[in-house]
């Protein structure tokens, strides 16, 4: 009955920010690209997450557990990293007006989503990422990363701890085999869907010309597909480095 109240409560917080988004976007929508208006994307999308979890909280007929803080203390760790990865460790290469970059975030989102979680992981990549956005100059791109990020963590997590169940007890062989495809995964997923949701994001969301847009979108998919493999090879690395650590420390989680 709490949970249901609680979930209650939150769908009305996530319509009301919803609602906030969808005002902001079209008082802001005739100045297509500037601040104002990818912050209202993001309001939006941040509104129609809250709405979404709150109905689910709602009407799930499964108990929920309580949120351990140390979760909540590794996420927020995660999404640090994650902010790290992509504000300071990365190579800026402009395209005209606009830009794209090789970057270590995702590095640690896949990192994220393997420790302690999809839902988590993804959570944490999301945040860490898109408020690096917000801080640079790709502050535009900010909602498409929100969403980006979030499904990576998602798939990573829905791989390695679904259908590997990774945070149990197997062989050194199988976990390595199961880490590194679990990482190939979504970073495959990133790969496809960041150069296509761009052009689309950019073009018919943002007002840039389609044939800067389609110039965006090829290098953005060699940059991508770049930074894809460094996540891979990386994240398996320091994921393969840490389990044991954390596992004898107890603070793996098991998923």
């Amino acid at each position: 009955m709490k949970d249901k109240k609680t979930g209650l409560i939150q769908t009305l917080i996530g319509a009301i920010i919803l609602v906030i988004g969808i005002v902001l976007c079209v008082n802001t929508y005739i100045v297509k690209g500037n601040k104002a208006y990818a912050f209202s994307l993001l309001v939006t999308i941040l509104g129609i997450v809250i709405l979404i979890a709150g109905l689910y909280r709602t009407f799930s007929k499964k108990e929920r557990k309580p949120v351990d803080a140390k979760v909540i203390a590794q996420a927020a760790l995660c999404a640090a990293l994650c902010y790290v990865g992509a504000t300071f460790i990365k190579i800026d290469i402009p395209v005209g007006t606009e830009r794209t970059m090789f970057h270590f975030g995702n590095v640690f989102c896949v990192l994220a989503a393997l420790l302690i979680g999809g839902e988590w992981g993804g959570l944490a990549g999301a945040i860490g990422m898109t408020i690096s956005d917000l801080s640079t100059a790709y502050v535009t791109s900010a909602p498409k990363t929100f969403i980006l990020k979030l499904c990576i963590g998602l798939i990573v997590g829905f791989v390695a701890h679904k259908l590997f169940h990774l945070s149990k007890e197997h062989s050194a062989k199988y976990v390595t085999i199961a880490t590194v495809v679990s990482s190939i995964c979504g970073m495959l997923f990133n790969v496809v869907a960041d150069p296509i949701v761009g052009y689309f994001y950019k073009t018919y969301l943002l007002g840039v010309p389609q044939d800067l847009a389609k110039t965006l979108a090829k290098i953005g998919a060699v940059t991508t597909s770049v930074n894809a493999v460094i996540a891979v090879v990386v994240a398996s690395i320091l994921y393969l480095a840490l389990r044991p650590v954390m596992k004898k420390s107890n603070m793996l989680r098991d998923l």
